[in-house]
């Protein structure tokens, strides 16, 4: 994983009666630091009826009250269960995680608006820094290393323990409490005081390059991000090429996935997926933009629920891909609530693309692949889309 961006992503359990299910993302590029991304979430609409046998969750369940039963902790028992269970993508998630994420999939976080990687050497490196930020109010750019959080020291410790110590996990620090990061640019080292604050997020940005051509980067399917591919779409010039950059997209709600896909399919289906057995699928709503030019542009951070848009406008025709190999996340998990409070979700099936490829494991390989660099990726998208509107 090093040389990756990474982050940690509890996923949200149900509302209300309705089970959610969830093509769920960890661990992977492209995430902000100090937020918790959004799930890979879908409410179904048969997702009321009781279609998924519970066996797995109610052993899960059931260690969690025995253990309340012996007072001891119900989400670490919860937890050996689900390790044991050899569930690769299981995990079990406090109630604390879960509210915090609920305002992350509504692109609302605690944090202080800086993204990081950890680097091959163990080194951690702050990738991106949000305009209006603390981060940025501070002036960390990218480029700087951070060197410790709160006095610890950061090298070598997955990314995921880095967010906690920027988020304040361990004593749950809500927004107006600070953090005292150690930064180091070139032979400058200095330590920065800053102060968490509640941020907004813009999932989807739009700018275009010469010759009109309009890139879309969509960093996290949150909410109301397919209505803004959509609407982006629409208002791009009418002769030009759309990039649709999923770069670093660490999934989010299938939903909006779906939404987006359908910005450039005239219906049909987007993906199908299995729930212990139960077939069902995807699909796009009628009425996309199906002759624009288009390139989709991927790299080792594109994952889930992005990696679904990927493989449905791949398989249709719909999009080049251009890039390098997605990260290959397609199962599917159910959530569900546990004594004390806590929440397992555990897979239960996997999707594919509309020509039954499978994701999970493979990811998707682009029909063009280019290095991991920023510029020439984004370079040879543009040659690509522009033999495509000549062939036009």
């Amino acid at each position: 994983m090093s040389g990756r961006d990474l982050f940690c992503q509890p996923r949200r359990v149900r509302r209300g009666a309705a089970l959610t299910l969830v093509f769920a993302s960890v661990l992977v590029a492209g995430a902000a630091t100090g937020a918790l991304p959004g799930p890979d979430r879908k409410s179904s609409p048969d997702a009321a009826r009781p279609a998924v046998p519970l066996s797995h969750h109610e052993d899960v369940a059931e260690a969690a009250r025995q253990a309340m039963a012996d007072g001891k902790s119900p989400m670490e028992a919860a937890e050996h269960a689900v390790s044991r269970s050899g569930d690769r993508w299981g995990a079990v998630y406090s109630q604390g995680d879960y509210e915090e994420f609920e305002q992350a999939l509504d692109g609302r976080y605690t944090g202080v608006g800086l993204w990081a990687r950890r680097e091959r050497d163990g080194r951690v490196e702050v990738t991106r820094v949000r305009p209006g930020s603390p981060a940025a109010a501070a002036g960390i750019r990218k480029g700087d290393r951070l060197r410790s959080v709160d006095a610890r020291k950061v090298d070598g410790l997955p990314v995921t323990e880095v967010v906690a110590l920027l988020r304040g996990d361990a004593t749950d620090a809500p927004a107006g409490t600070t953090v005292t990061l150690g930064l180091q640019r070139g032979t400058r080292a200095w330590h920065e005081t800053v102060r968490r604050a509640s941020l907004s997020t813009d999932s989807v940005t739009v700018h275009r390059l010469a010759g009109g051509v309009t890139v879309l980067r969509v960093d996290a399917f949150t909410r109301g991000s397919g209505d803004a591919v959509r609407t982006a779409v629409r208002q791009a010039p009418a002769d030009a090429g759309v990039i649709l950059d999923l770069r670093g997209n660490s999934g989010g709600l299938v939903s909006e996935a779906v939404t987006a896909a359908s910005a450039f399919l005239d219906g049909g289906l987007v993906a199908t997926y299995d729930v212990e057995g139960d077939q069902r699928a995807l699909h796009a709503d009628p009425g996309g933009d199906t002759t624009r030019p288009l390139v989709a542009l991927v790299d080792g951070g594109t994952m889930s629920a992005a990696e679904l848009v990927t493989g449905a406008l791949q398989d249709r025709g719909r999009a080049v891909v251009v890039g390098s190999r997605t990260f290959g996340k397609g199962s599917v998990q159910m959530p569900s609530r546990l004594p004390g409070g806590s929440v397992a979700e555990l897979t239960v099936g996997h999707y594919r693309t509309p020509s039954g490829r499978e994701v999970d494991g493979r990811g998707i390989t682009p029909d063009l692949e280019v290095g991991q660099g920023d510029r020439q990726a984004l370079e040879r998208a543009e040659t690509v889309l522009s033999g495509l509107g000549d062939a036009d």
